[in-house]
């Protein structure tokens, strides 16, 4: 188990840790700006408060992270969510951990608000072109047993800005391979300095690699790992004018919940760093076909282990006794 970072995070961590670390949050009206270009959405309507998961131990947090080819979310019909996460903090806020659910994991989607999808067996991702966040939310409810206290989107697209408001990163290519989306890029072995353009480009391939999106999700967590590392390492931690326009460009590129506070949650992350944070995967058994489809099958076992740690606040400690589930490989369907 790694501790490594994940694309996604650019939305949410990334900003707040930057933001808790450079002490801007002292600045109120700034703050307020910040939280004022965030997009918002109900991510719980609908969902009967008596049918959920008991709230977190006080003082920690569950938070639902998802990325999204589409930052409408209520233009969700032809969209899925490519990323789906679950950070929580901890109740002491000196530790975190980010669970990553295979998007092709296959689990119980509750019936969507039109009826016309959902109280069926489907892969997870499949709950959000059904019924946008709130099902989503639902879903991943119903398979963790976790309550989520907040929820963040991230468009994929504003990745690309907030790669070039740092300059572009560093990332380290396991083999040659050629972009299979226009307009084909190569990427060469080795490590190369890219553009955000070319960034996204290339954590989203994953036909080139023999363990599918597997290796997509490595790659995600290397580009982080290599953003935030560039964000600390030029200096923007303590330049007001490169500080602001990274901020800017993240918090242009999230959709959040109706009650999300940015400077809030970056309080209760202030203390955090890299270091703090852990990576986890849902607990897997493999890969196998359901429906005619390449899916993930959850571990039950063991993933019902973790998510109850989560639950009760005690990860860490999950972590210092569980050992870890092999890496499942395959090339998974669309």
């Amino acid at each position: 188990m790694q501790r490594r970072s994940r694309r996604i995070l650019i939305g949410v961590l990334a900003a707040l840790l930057v933001l808790g670390g450079g002490g801007i949050i002292a600045v109120a009206t700034y703050g307020r700006s910040l939280n004022g270009n965030l997009s918002r959405t109900d991510a719980f309507a609908g969902l009967p408060e008596e049918s959920r998961p008991t709230r977190a131990v006080t003082g920690a947090m569950n938070v639902l992270l998802l990325g999204s080819d589409s930052r409408d979310p209520d233009r969700t019909a032809d969209s899925r969510t490519d990323t789906i996460m679950v950070l929580h903090l901890d109740a002491d806020h000196q530790k975190a951990e980010v669970i990553s659910i295979p998007r092709d994991t296959w689990v119980f989607v509750p019936k969507s608000p039109d009826g016309r999808h959902g109280s069926t067996m489907a892969k997870i991702n499949s709950a959000y072109a059904w019924g946008g966040t709130p099902l989503t939310v639902q879903t991943v409810e119903t398979f963790t047993g976790v309550h989520i206290d907040h929820v963040a989107l991230v468009d994929f697209a504003g990745f690309a800005q907030v790669v070039d408001a740092l300059g572009g990163v560093d990332l380290t290519i396991e083999k040659t391979i050629t972009s299979i989306h226009a307009p084909h890029r190569t990427f060469q072995k080795g490590v190369r300095h890219l553009d955000g353009a070319a960034a996204l480009d290339y954590v989203r391939q994953r036909y080139q690699f023999a363990d599918g999106d597997f290796s997509r999700e490595r790659h995600q967590r290397e580009f982080l790992q290599a953003l935030l590392d560039r964000a600390a390492g030029i200096g923007t931690l303590s330049n007001p004018v490169k500080l602001n326009s990274f901020l800017q460009a993240v918090t242009r590129s999230v959709t959040v919940d109706e009650d999300f506070n940015l400077v809030d949650v970056a309080m209760e992350l202030r203390d955090l760093r890299s270091d703090d944070l852990t990576f986890l995967g849902s607990p897997s058994a493999g890969t196998g076909m359901k429906s005619g489809q390449s899916v993930v099958l959850p571990d039950t076992a063991k993933a019902k282990a973790l998510y109850q740690a989560v639950a009760d606040d005690n990860v860490q400690q999950y972590r210092g006794t569980a050992a870890p589930s092999p890496t499942p490989t395959a090339n998974l369907s669309p």
